[in-house]
């Protein structure tokens, strides 16, 4: 019997590729108008992301290498504009606020994201979904990252259920499935921009294409 319904951020509640597509629509507003033809750059910023999996002090000195700035600018500065900007570009996935009062009139409800503390509040603040979990563990405070079973079990514990009685929901399928599946979670996997590796183990309980495809599920 499930107990608690515990959700990843990024790309499972947040469309990160809006998300982040707002952003980079941004920097390239403020730092490449100098330039006629700014796709590529936009193209580039996205490509060299990788989806958000990329450390941004390493992804700000590629850009600062790689793009035509007019006047570079430092990477502090870069690193800077990202905090202030890329949260008030958060936006939700289709129907997440549906999804979620769905989930929290059944079960106890969760996040768990990785991530910096300040921009991941920042995000789920700008979209208004704090007040939605009965626990929310961003990885920079928990000391420790999915797919690593101690915040999950961190979860478990601050929820006070057991692990056969959580469903994890989440679209990487190491960080969310696996990560949830080997501490004894039963999962859900969206799927997003992730592809699934053959060489995991651990197997969803469903697969979905939507997030709105909970709302039959749970």
């Amino acid at each position: 019997m499930i107990k608690a319904v515990i959700f990843d951020l990024d790309n499972t509640l947040l469309d990160r590729t809006i998300t982040f597509g707002s952003f980079t629509d941004s920097l390239v507003r403020t730092y490449f108008s100098h330039l006629e033809n700014t796709q590529f750059i936009r193209n580039r910023i996205i490509e060299l992301d990788e989806d958000g999996y990329k450390n941004k002090n390493e992804l700000f000195a590629e850009l600062l290498e790689e793009l035509p700035w007019s006047t570079k600018p430092t990477k502090a500065e870069l690193l800077s504009f990202y905090s202030e900007e890329y949260v008030k570009c958060a936006v939700l996935m289709e129907q997440a606020l549906e999804v979620l009062q769905h989930a929290r009139s059944k079960y106890l409800t969760g996040l768990i994201t990785n991530g910096r503390t300040m921009i991941q509040y920042g995000k789920i603040d700008q979209v208004a979904i704090r007040d939605a979990f009965d626990l929310i563990l961003v990885s920079e405070e928990a000391g420790c990252k999915k797919p690593d079973p101690t915040i999950f079990q961190m979860a478990l514990d601050r929820l006070q259920v057991q692990a056969d009685e959580c469903l994890f929901i989440g679209d990487h399928p190491v960080n969310d499935v696996e990560g949830a599946a080997k501490s004894g979670m039963h999962t859900v996997w969206l799927k997003v921009n992730q592809p699934w590796r053959e060489d995991l183990q651990a197997k969803p309980l469903h697969e979905i294409d939507k997030l709105s495809e909970l709302l039959e599920l749970i």
